[in-house]
């Protein structure tokens, strides 16, 4: 029996009410997905006689018009229904019956059949704990929290998204120190390792670099151990990013080639992000041959992403973020005119409340002028950017990048930054 208001009756009504069928919105799952999604999986989903996997829940709320909270919360729904069913009046009763009839036999009895008292209630705790029961609900409320953060800061800044992420790493701590099945264990790593990457890349924005590398350093260990080489590729690739974006170019680039080398030929979001951050190492390494072939081979990546890796999320590779990379690439190359022509297509395709990224492609644009010798107009954009810079965003990987410019200008125009950098900062 599905549950009443569980994920099963939320498909099926969901479906009725757009008069589709299910092998209608079996293709619309597999067209958002990028790979082939079995009709029969949606009657399954429906009859709830198995539960979708958090990979399907986006792609089900886009061809249905769900939003993923919603079909988390169903999920959990049927989940709770499920133990409710377990622990019913018939199984309460039916267990009651058993215990009378143990007790019934007597002393002499159970000591002849050399059972303990307890030991039947023992089972049943241990066989609960490995089979994973209670630990489902959590892995997938998890697997949920790493989706719902993978998506950015939405206007706020890393310090609140750390502080509203605390209460679920304390879940997450609670439940790696369970038993689970080796399958439920799997899920479970994997899940660790990509929340575990979120803080490490919140730190790196924030600056606390030495934290950021502990942090990617878990979450590499969790993505070796779950054997998602994919997963492996991308926290490697984002810590690339600490020596790439703190002055330690060569640690970024070697980092990079290790991802590079976990991600493999298949064109992933993984792979496109390795190769994007290799480009930029390697520019700020002075390698100028070098960056320009990761730039093509970024480019070549690129254009072979899929729907499932073009999301806009951190662990995505959107077109947005394809051309913040190469901006930064651009720059540090000194290719004003396609640093330039990269910026602006990122800008065209940023959301207003994406406050870092349009802090840094202004930055990256300031660069531009000063390397084009007009430090003035580098000075006056730099400082136009920082004043309208709210407060939670004036440290870390911003005032990084503006600390950079305002170390290669010329005196009588550093001077103006430097005290705006001084003097306003958190």
């Amino acid at each position: 029996m599905t549950a009443p208001d569980g994920i099963g009756n939320l498909l099926r009504e969901t479906r009725d009410q757009l008069g589709l069928d299910r092998s209608v919105i079996s293709d619309r799952i597999g067209e958002v997905m990028g790979e082939p999604c079995d009709p029969a999986n949606i009657k399954r989903w429906e009859l709830e006689q198995r539960l979708p996997g958090p990979r399907w829940h986006r792609s089900m709320g886009e061809a249905l018009g769900i939003s993923v909270e919603d079909i988390v919360r169903a999920i959990y729904r049927t989940r709770a229904h499920r133990q409710q069913l377990k622990a019913g009046p018939s199984s309460r009763e039916e267990a009651s019956s058993v215990k009378r009839r143990t007790f019934g036999l007597g002393v002499a009895s159970i000591a002849a059949a050399g059972a303990l008292p307890g030991l039947a209630e023992a089972h049943d705790d241990i066989n609960a704990a490995l089979s994973g029961s209670g630990n489902a609900e959590d892995i997938t409320y998890l697997e949920s929290v790493f989706e719902r953060n993978a998506g950015g800061y939405h206007g706020r800044d890393p310090g609140t998204v750390l502080h509203e992420m605390g209460k679920d790493l304390d879940l997450l701590r609670e439940v790696l120190q369970r038993p689970h099945t080796a399958r439920d264990r799997a899920h479970l790593v994997r899940t660790a390792a990509g929340l575990t990457g979120l803080v490490a890349i919140i730190q790196h924005d924030r600056g606390g670099t030495q934290d950021a590398d502990k942090w990617f350093n878990t979450a590499a260990r969790a993505a070796r151990e779950s054997g998602d080489r994919q997963m492996l590729a991308w926290v490697l690739a984002r810590h690339a990013m600490v020596g790439l974006n703190y002055g330690a170019p060569s640690i970024a680039a070697e980092r990079a080639a290790r991802a590079q080398r976990a991600a493999g030929s298949t064109p992933t979001a993984a792979a496109a992000l390795a190769h994007a951050v290799s480009a930029r190492a390697l520019a700020g390494m002075g390698d100028r041959r070098g960056a320009r072939q990761a730039i093509t081979r970024t480019k070549k990546v690129a254009e072979r992403l899929d729907s499932r890796h073009l999301a806009d999320t951190w662990f995505g590779y959107p077109e947005q973020k394809h051309h913040v990379h190469l901006s930064q690439a651009y720059t540090l190359l000194g290719d004003t005119p396609s640093a330039r022509v990269e910026q602006h297509q990122a800008l065209e395709l940023t959301d207003s409340p994406s406050v870092m990224t349009r802090a840094l492609l202004g930055l990256d644009e300031a660069l531009c002028l000063r390397s084009d010798g007009d430090h003035a107009a580098a000075s006056e954009k730099a400082l136009t950017i920082w004043d309208k810079l709210p407060t939670g965003f004036r440290s870390g990987l911003v005032r990084t990048r503006a600390d950079l410019l305002c170390d290669t200008l010329h005196d009588d125009h550093q001077a103006a930054l430097k005290e705006a950098l001084q003097g306003r900062t958190m």
